[in-house]
């Protein structure tokens, strides 16, 4: 079967692209629930952006992951109903809220950014080592790391943690 997407190449990069992205941010939910934490990979530039800036209206947390504000409110609503973000209103304008990680989602982002998020990285960076050529080419050669080895199976490979312990989360 051909490849219609790559064959078509700068012609539909953008779907090439968000082809890509969708693999990757597959096969990081795959490693983050095999870690044990079950928030889905989409939400998780939310939580770094938290963490990263402090307490943040829905516009400014949409300016710094760069995404639509309505992308950003309902990934908020999951957020807040999975009890990792508070939101308070600002007293001068009560339609205004404030986003901030909860004490369950700074644990979380902890446990992440100690256990999981290095693991992802050190994949997707071993993924992306061997690019040479043009970005049609390194794009091929992205596209065929990922479906010949995953994430999941890099990080089992490479990870100098335990896996027992990449296991533990206080998400669940």
């Amino acid at each position: 079967m051909h490849d219609v997407v790559k064959e078509l190449g700068f012609l539909i990069l953008g779907t090439r692209f968000k082809r890509i992205g969708e693999s990757l941010q597959a096969q990081a939910q795959a490693l983050l629930a095999s870690n044990g934490v079950d928030i889905p990979a989409g939400h998780f530039p939310l939580l770094a952006a938290l963490d990263r800036l402090g307490r943040l209206g829905v516009s400014e947390l949409s300016q710094a992951v760069g995404v639509s504000q309505p992308v950003v409110s309902r990934s908020l609503l999951v957020l807040q109903a999975n009890g990792m973000v508070e939101s308070t209103p600002v007293s001068a304008d009560r339609r205004v809220r404030r986003i901030q990680l909860s004490r369950k989602g700074r644990e979380l982002v902890r446990h992440a950014k100690r256990a999981v998020w290095p693991v992802i990285e050190a994949a997707v960076a071993q993924a992306c080592q061997p690019l040479k050529g043009s970005l049609l080419d390194q794009l091929s050669a992205l596209e065929a790391a990922l479906e010949q080895t995953s994430l999941l199976q890099r990080a089992a490979a490479t990870s100098s943690v335990p896996p027992t312990a990449l296991r533990r989360s206080p998400a669940r």
